[in-house]
C-alpha cells in the first residue's frame, strides 16, 4: 500500500484506520504492536507520521462478510451546529452520545457522518477527537495544511482547552493542580481503560489537570443528593480519559460517567432526568492555521446540563 500526497502527515494508525474499512480498531493496534507492519521495510509505531511515496506492508487482515457488509454500507448524512466555518476549517459544537468517528463497535460518528452530508469536500478530517458521550467544541480541518498545523499546536500544547464538569462533593477550592501520570490498559474484554499511576511506572504519561472552581450546588437531601461541584477544567496534556480519571483519582468523580463515576448516584441522578455524562468542551483556544491569528471559540452548555445546574436547589 502507497501513501499519497492528501494522507502524509497522518500517524500511522489513523492512516491504517481509514483505509482498512471494517476492520476492527483492536486488531489495527494489534498488528501495528506485533511489528508486522512495515514501513519502507521498517518497525513502525502508531504515531509515526507517514509520508506521501511512502510504502506501507500490512500482514494479510481477513474481514467477516457481516462486516464488510456493514463497512459498505454509508452513514446517514448529518449536519451539525456549526461554530465557525471558513476555507480552512469547521468547528462544530459535537452533541453527546455522538462518536467522532466509527469503530470500537460503532458503525460511523462525525466524520463519516458530515462528509456524506458534503459529497462536494474534497478533504475532511478530525483534528482531535472528544469522548463519544462529551458534548462540546471539535474541529474538523478541510485541507491537508490545516489538518497538520492544527494538529501540531494539540501536540506542543498550544492550545487552550477548557471544560465543563459537574463532580460529586465539595471541590477543594485550594486544589488548583492535578499533575498525575496515566497509564493506558485493556480489560478482559478489551475495552480500555486508564488509571493513575506513580512517576516511577515506565507506561506512565505524564498529565497536567488545572482546575478551577465555578459554583458550588448544595445537598438536595429530599432527593438523596449530595452537594456537586461545577468545575472550570483546562487540560495541558490531552491524555485519553484524562479529566475523567483525574477527577475521580481525587475522589469527585463527574457525574453521570458510568467508567470512573459513582454508580448509585449515576442512578439517582437518571431518575430525576441527567442521563448523560457532565462533561462539556467549553471553550478552546488556537492559532488559525492560515491567518495566524489566535481564535477562541465558546459552545455553550446544552439544554439538558444548563437547566440541571441552574435548576432549583
Amino acid at each position: 500500500m502507497q501513501v499519497d500526497a492528501e494522507s502524509a502527515g497522518q500517524r500511522l494508525d489513523n492512516f491504517l484506520i481509514r483505509h482498512l474499512k471494517g476492520v476492527p480498531k483492536t486488531h489495527v493496534y494489534r498488528i501495528i504492536r506485533s511489528g508486522e507492519v512495515r514501513i519502507n521495510k521498517g518497525r513502525a509505531s502508531a504515531d509515526t507520521r507517514v509520508e506521501d511515496g511512502d510504502q506501507v506492508r500490512l500482514p494479510p487482515v481477513r474481514v467477516s462478510d457481516k462486516v464488510a457488509e456493514k463497512a459498505e454500507r454509508p452513514a446517514p448524512a448529518r449536519e451539525f451546529p456549526v461554530l465557525l466555518e471558513d476555507d480552512y476549517l469547521i468547528a462544530i459544537d459535537k452533541p453527546a452520545g455522538t462518536a467522532v468517528h466509527g469503530g470500537s463497535g460503532v458503525s460511523f460518528g462525525v466524520i463519516e457522518q458530515l462528509r456524506q452530508a458534503r459529497p462536494q469536500a474534497k478533504f475532511l478530517e478530525l483534528v482531535h477527537r472528544l469522548d463519544r458521550e462529551t458534548s462540546g467544541i471539535l474541529l474538523v480541518a478541510k485541507r491537508r495544511s490545516s489538518l497538520v498545523a492544527l494538529q501540531d499546536q494539540f501536540r506542543e500544547r498550544e492550545t487552550g482547552k477548557t471544560y465543563l464538569a459537574l463532580v460529586a462533593g465539595t471541590w477543594p477550592a485550594n486544589k488548583k493542580v492535578i499533575d498525575t501520570p496515566l497509564h493506558k490498559y485493556l480489560q478482559a474484554d478489551g475495552e480500555r481503560r486508564v488509571r493513575t499511576t506513580t512517576a516511577d511506572d515506565p507506561d506512565g504519561m505524564r498529565s497536567i489537570t488545572l482546575v478551577k472552581v465555578r459554583s458550588v450546588l448544595p445537598p438536595r437531601p429530599q432527593q438523596g443528593l449530595p452537594a456537586m461541584s461545577l468545575l472550570e477544567v483546562t487540560i495541558k496534556t490531552g491524555r485519553t480519559h484524562q479529566i475523567r480519571v483525574h477527577l475521580s483519582s481525587q475522589g469527585h468523580g463527574i457525574v453521570g460517567d458510568d467508567k470512573y463515576g459513582d454508580f448509585d448516584l449515576n442512578r439517582r441522578l437518571q431518575k430525576l432526568g441527567l442521563k448523560r455524562m457532565f462533561l462539556h468542551a467549553w471553550r478552546l483556544q488556537f492559532t488559525h492555521p492560515a491567518s495566524a491569528e489566535r481564535v477562541e471559540l465558546r459552545a455553550e452548555l446544552p439544554p439538558e446540563l444548563a437547566d440541571y445546574v441552574s435548576g432549583p436547589a
